[in-house]
């Protein structure tokens, strides 16, 4: 399968629009409170089904949710927004076309969510965090299986990698089953960061948590691998899951002389068959379903 992420840009630009990122500011929590967010998760939850019907209406069968998807749920439990039931009801349906449909639906918590940090406040967030996200997993009626993945990197080495591993092995094996069971870490963009053959040797073999080939990020931590071999050492951390590949194409090689080397161009030019084969690839570029109907088409 060949995914998608957060945004459908062809119902983001019909009036009414479809997202479900719906999300606010903290003054506005801080003035309108659980009702303004009540309002805006169930609009998020409506059309998340919106979006879903119209993947499967288009032969896609992988999406990433946005992380905004329940805003502010540090703040309070799932059980106390005022229309519940209503939210409820419609997670179930989304969960029963993932379901029904052989579908597969993924998040990728933000750039701060640094498991193994040296800060305890941010470990805390981070673990509040990765574990709301298996609470709308589990909302939706979801297997707590890599398969509804929850994507996080380790995002950082703290001059100690060793130490570093060791700290997020040890906040991994304390999540909630609903995380944990879930979770799947992904290589980085940096040469001073985590490489797929590191994490494989950092956190499957001691913690059995899954490897996410990320293609264009091997490209700056190969160290040494081929991509085929990078994937290779990922694919081989998933059991009897099948795999999640992450793809995209860099902006210079479309164009884009200014850009970072680890910026994403807007559209791909192809997936490698031996990737596709392999693996369920999350398409990760600025013209979300567009690009991969181009591949596709």
């Amino acid at each position: 399968m060949l995914g998608y992420a957060a945004m459908n840009r062809t119902l983001r630009e019909r009036d009414p629009p479809r997202r479900c990122n719906r999300d606010i500011r903290k003054a506005t929590w801080e003035r309108e409170g659980i009702e303004r967010v009540a309002e805006l998760t169930e609009r998020n939850f409506e059309d998340l089904r919106a979006i879903l019907r119209w993947n499967r209406d288009h032969g896609i069968g992988f999406y990433r949710c946005s992380s905004t998807l329940v805003p502010w749920n540090s703040q309070f439990e799932l059980s106390a927004l005022p229309n519940y039931d209503r939210i409820a009801a419609l997670a179930a349906d989304c969960g029963d076309l993932i379901r029904e449909e052989g579908m597969r639906l993924t998040f990728h918590p933000s750039h701060w969510c640094k498991l193994a940090s040296e800060s305890a406040d941010t470990v805390e967030r981070s673990v509040e965090s990765v574990e709301h996200h298996g609470r709308w997993l589990d909302l939706l009626g979801l297997p707590r299986s890599p398969r509804h993945a929850i994507n996080v990197h380790i995002g950082a080495h703290y001059g100690d990698k060793a130490a570093t591993a060791e700290r997020f092995r040890a906040v991994v094996a304390d999540l909630a089953p609903r995380a944990r069971d879930r979770l799947v870490v992904e290589n980085d963009d940096k040469p001073s960061l985590w490489g797929v053959t590191e994490l494989v040797d950092a956190v499957d073999g001691p913690a059995g948590i899954p490897v996410t080939f990320d293609h264009h990020h091997h490209t700056f931590t190969a160290r040494g691998r081929s991509y085929r071999e990078g994937f290779a050492a990922a694919r081989d951390t998933w059991g009897d899951v099948r795999p999640i590949a992450h793809y995209s194409e860099p902006a210079r090689l479309h164009g884009d002389a200014d850009a970072r080397p680890q910026a994403h161009a807007h559209h791909v030019a192809g997936v490698p068959e031996w990737l596709r084969a392999a693996s369920d690839v999350m398409i990760e570029s600025g013209g979300k379903e567009r690009s991969v109907l181009r591949l596709r088409d």
